[in-house]
Formats: C-alpha cells, structure tokens, sequence
C-alpha cells in the first residue's frame, strides 16, 4: 500500500502547521534583522557602520547556531529557544539604545545574531516524530520553499516599522516577531516532548565525518552564488537607471525557488548521487543571466535560475540526516545553515568587488560550479562505502 507524500498529507498531519508556521515567523528575523540594522545605521552612523552592524549580525549568527543546536541535541529544543530569543531580542534593543556609539551597537548586532533561535535545525529534527518516513522528504523541501517567503515578508516587516516609528522600531519588530515565532513553535507539544537522543559525543560533532564537512564547502558555494545574486542584481537594478527593480527581480528569484520546491515535492527525492546532478543544474540556471537583458526578461531568467535551490538543499539535508552520528542531528541541519549563510556573506562581499554588472554575475555561475565540484566529491564517497558495504555482506 503506497503512502501519499503529497504537501497536503503533511499540512494535514497534526501539529504540522502550528510548527511550520511558528518556525517561519521566528525566522523573519534573518531576512528583516540585516535590513533594520542597515536603516538604523545609515541614519544614526554611517553607511560604513551600516556595513559593520550587518557583518557582525552575520558573525555572531554563524558562531551562535551550532552551538545553540548542539545544546538542543543534548538537552531539549523550548529551553534552549526561550533563553536565544530573549539574547537576540536584547540585543536588537541595545542596538536600538546606542544612538550613535559604534562600538555598543556592533556589540549589540554580534548579540542579536548569536542569539539568533536555531529554529530551522529544530524544525528539522521534528518531522520525523510527526510525519511517516516516506513524507519527510516532502517536508523538508515544502519548509525549504516557503523559506523564500521570509526574504518577501521579512524586509516589509521592517520597511512597515521603520515608516510608523523610526529606524529603532524596525529593530524591536524584528526582535517581537522573532520571540513570537519561537513562543508558538517553543509552546507545541511536538517540541516539547523531542528529546535528543543519548550518546557519546566527539567535540567536533558532525564535523567529525570527513564527508559532511566536504558537503559543507559545497553549501558555502551553493550560499555564495546566491549571496551573489543580491548584490549583482542591485547593480543591475543602479545600471538600468532604477534602484526599485532589484526588489522585484529578487522577489522573482524567490517565487521560482517556491515553484521548483513545490514542484519537487511530487519527485522522489532520491540520494546523495543525486547532489552533483542538482547542484549542476542550479550552476547551469546561473549562466543566462550573464546575458542581462531587460527588465522583464532579467526577471523570467532570475526565476529560472531558483528553481534548482530548494532541491538541492532538500539532498543537502537529507544527506546531512545520513551523515550525521546519533546524537549530533540538530547541530548538523545548524551547520548547514551556517554554511550558506557564511557563503551567502563571501558572495556578497565578492560580488560587490566585483566591476561591471557582468562581472558581478559571473560569480554566482562560478561559485556554484566550485559548489557542484564538492557535492560530487560527497556523493562518490557514498556509492563508495555503499560498495564497500554491499562486499562486505
């Protein structure tokens, strides 16, 4: 009897929403943190500082996620939640109370972004307590897809405070929704009754199994080329004489990434022979934009070029669920999300340096290509120890 692994299945699964949705909201902050810090230093600071704030939102964030998940893996996910979100959220309101102290204010964004609930890598861990092993896949990739949104909602959210109450409102927002995403997820029974599971464990966690931590360069590739794509299309946007078209040529880059994701639920996702292949079909979606045409082609060609993303990183995550030892699962979904953010950062800073809009995207095509490279390396290893394991019995 075949199991239905549709995206209704998993909707319709108890306690799915609740924790779908709360992760989401809780996570607005990711996308309407960096924006409010920008606009709070931009009036307060400088657009220099502005640079420094978001940079040490970002840092504090890719040291605080792994931690914060190797705690939940050892103890449980709300405790752990409840006391990130009240750091983050101190953080953001010391940011707020600076005025204009550089010093206070990146230590605040480093606060903020440390504190930053590992909600993702949590999600991650639940569902499969509350879906079949067949419908797991689903739910990553459907969590992957509407992940796109928080990078639509998120910048309203802090575009809407900051018009009704300033630049230090966008920083309390970002730091309210974040605490009333964590309280809806943290409040759920499902993460209240995971537990980690009990085992040895080696400081280095996840990052102890050689092959995971060569998929890990391949995600700060994958987060590369799409950091990139921010700062190219910006210039792009600058180039074509209006600065408003970079918000809509990205928002179209989202809505393919939610259409490839929800088309990629009906596929069977497959194994980690399947990284090199998606990953070389998100580098290929890459190369046409080399073209930058028009506006509205410019816009059919960004689509395009995100339907790969959620994919690919629904196999990242799987294979990281494979690769993972007992014990360290939470921490090594964490790490993923650092590696992308970490490459995410690199892409933008590179492409940024980069002279010329052409040049600013050649970036994104080059560092996924360098992203498949390791991907492929990951997926060999595998059909190895398969064959190695297959000779052995």
């Amino acid at each position: 009897m075949s199991v239905d692994t549709s995206v209704r299945s998993v909707l319709r699964a108890p306690q799915v929403v609740r924790v779908l949705l709360g992760s989401q909201l809780g996570r607005l902050p990711t996308a309407s943190g960096p924006l409010a810090l920008l606009l709070f230093a931009r009036q307060s600071l400088s657009l220099a500082a502005a640079g420094l704030l978001v940079a040490a939102y970002t840092a504090g964030m890719a040291v605080g996620t792994p931690l914060l998940a190797r705690a939940v893996d050892r103890w449980r996910q709300p405790p752990v939640l409840w006391i990130a979100a009240v750091v983050s959220g101190l953080g953001f309101g010391a940011v707020a109370l600076t005025g204009g102290h550089l010093a206070g204010a990146v230590v605040g964004a480093v606060v903020a972004g440390f504190g930053t609930p590992p909600l993702e890598a949590c999600l991650r861990t639940l569902w499969p307590a509350l879906l079949p092993p067949a419908t797991v896949p689903t739910a990553y990739t459907l969590d992957i897809a509407l992940q796109e949104m928080i990078f639509v909602v998120g910048p309203l959210v802090t575009l809407l405070a900051v018009t009704v109450g300033g630049p230090a409102a966008g920083l309390l927002a970002a730091a309210v929704v974040q605490l009333a995403g964590t309280a809806m997820y943290a409040l759920s029974p499902a993460a209240r009754a995971w537990r980690g599971v009990a085992a040895v464990r080696h400081w280095a966690g996840p990052l102890r199994v050689p092959r995971f931590t060569v998929m890990m360069l391949g995600v700060v590739g994958v987060g590369a080329a799409v950091g990139s794509i921010a700062v190219a299309v910006t210039g792009y946007a600058e180039a074509a004489g209006d600065r408003r078209l970079s918000g809509w040529l990205l928002a179209a880059q989202a809505v393919g990434a939610l259409v490839g994701g929800l088309c990629w639920t009906r596929v069977r996702p497959g194994g980690p022979g399947r990284l090199p292949v998606l990953a070389a079909a998100l580098t290929a979606g890459f190369l046409p934009l080399l073209l930058a045409p028009g506006p509205a082609p410019m816009a059919a060609l960004l689509a395009v070029s995100g339907l790969a993303l959620p994919p690919v990183l629904t196999a990242v995550f799987l294979t990281a669920e494979r690769l993972a030892e007992a014990g360290t699962v939470a921490e090594a979904f964490a790490w993923v999300s650092t590696a992308f953010v970490v490459g995410s950062a690199a892409g933008s800073a590179l492409a940024g340096l980069s002279a010329g809009v052409r040049y600013g995207l050649v970036v994104a095509p080059a560092a996924a290509l360098l992203g498949t490279a390791a991907l492929a390396t990951v997926a060999a290893g595998h059909r190895a120890a398969g064959l190695t394991a297959s000779r052995g019995a």
